[in-house]
């Protein structure tokens, strides 16, 4: 619970993809590079005063896509941040990087700025697919950017993959798997193709796989990542050995996270009090102000509880209940015919001082997280 997090957000692409609901926004001509790092700073020495004396554990840069930034500008991010707050001796700071060839040209620059992990969103490895997704990189411009980067000596790297595209066979998913693990990254990042709203997917669907086929390739694909030497740690986070995404686990242990950046959000805790705060979405008006135009709410005790279990249960360890009156400053009595209630369903198994998921309740996680939703 001493984790505080940082969190960068960088809202341009070079084209959104259809099934993409992140703040992202297309730009194809030059980037405001300093006059945005100006408002993240003004943002972030404001957030400074708020959260007080205390250390970053773990920094990431996210979008859109914060590779078509120059090394320059994060390099100069990184510096001006570490003025304004300590940062861990071991900080993990991780850049989200796109596969394009003119972006692998940069990964040595990151690296020199600072950035020790990178997490590379390749998707897929069948350019047909690729090109389904609207991504902007074929297969052989990926498979060039994860070697890029291992040769300017990043040893900490995620490939993000995603499964049950369109009318994906159990062999075509296990396929894009193994492209993956033969680059024996340190981190994958595993999921399914969800069709959101407000993306052209969900106006224009995909003909997807059914929920068989979707089974079938769930199954087949985990028993290749633990025969690979990954183990499942979150939902769909699958890691090495103490490779694990430090900074994806303060947000599953529901530690405090300061975000930046346009559309950027963030918890803190005062005294026990539990404060969201959100920055507005539009690039433009984040520059113009970027801190006045922030949103700021504290958190009810039902929706805090609701909140925690939200993230909380994505990682597959027990529960003890003095994590959760430590992150909320609740008593565990206040959920606890809930989970007798998830018990009796089979979902859940309640010990004597902590609890939880069974398989099924893996299986139905939403219905689990629901659960703790208060009316």
């Amino acid at each position: 619970m001493d984790r505080l997090a940082l969190y960068i957000h960088i809202p341009w692409c070079v084209r959104k993809c259809p099934y993409c609901d992140f703040n992202s926004h297309e730009r194809r001509d030059a980037l405001p590079e300093t006059a945005y790092i100006d408002s993240l700073m003004r943002d972030l020495q404001h957030e400074r005063d708020l959260a007080g004396d205390r250390s970053v554990s773990s920094v990431f840069f996210g979008g859109g896509t914060p590779s078509l930034f120059s090394a320059e500008a994060i390099g100069r991010i990184l510096t001006e941040a570490r003025q304004i707050f300590r940062f861990s001796l071991d900080c993990e700071i991780t850049l989200e990087a796109n596969p394009g060839t003119f972006e692998a040209d940069k990964f040595a620059g990151f690296r020199k700025a600072g950035v020790n992990r990178l997490s590379i969103g390749v998707q897929s490895f069948d350019s047909h697919q690729l090109t389904q997704l609207g991504r902007i990189h074929n297969a052989d411009e990926a498979k060039r950017a994860i070697q890029s980067a291992r040769e300017v000596g990043f040893d900490n790297i995620n490939i993000d993959i995603m499964h049950g595209l369109a009318n994906q066979s159990v062999e075509e998913a296990l396929d894009d798997l193994r492209s993956a693990i033969r680059f024996n990254p340190e981190h994958l990042s595993w999921y399914q193709l969800t069709i959101e709203p407000n993306t052209v997917f969900y106006k224009k669907p995909p003909t997807l796989p059914d929920i068989d086929a979707l089974s079938d390739i769930e199954e087949a694909g985990f028993k290749l990542l633990r025969e690979s030497g990954y183990h499942q740690y979150e939902v769909s986070a699958w890691s090495k050995s103490g490779r694990e995404s430090q900074h994806n686990l303060s947000y599953w242990y529901f530690a405090d996270y300061i975000g930046i950046g346009a559309g950027a959000h963030g918890k803190l805790t005062h005294n026990g009090i539990a404060e969201r705060h959100r920055k507005t979405r539009k690039p433009e008006d984040y520059l113009r102000d970027s801190v006045e135009s922030a949103k700021r709410w504290v958190v009810t005790n039902d929706d805090l509880v609701f909140e925690y279990f939200l993230n909380r249960l994505r990682l597959f360890t027990p529960i003890f209940f003095n994590e959760f009156e430590a992150a909320t400053q609740l008593s565990f009595e206040v959920c606890r015919d809930t989970c007798v209630a998830l018990e009796s369903r089979g979902l859940i198994k309640l010990g004597r001082d902590c609890f939880e998921l069974t398989s099924v309740g893996r299986r139905f996680l939403n219905d689990v997280q629901s659960a703790f939703l208060r009316d």
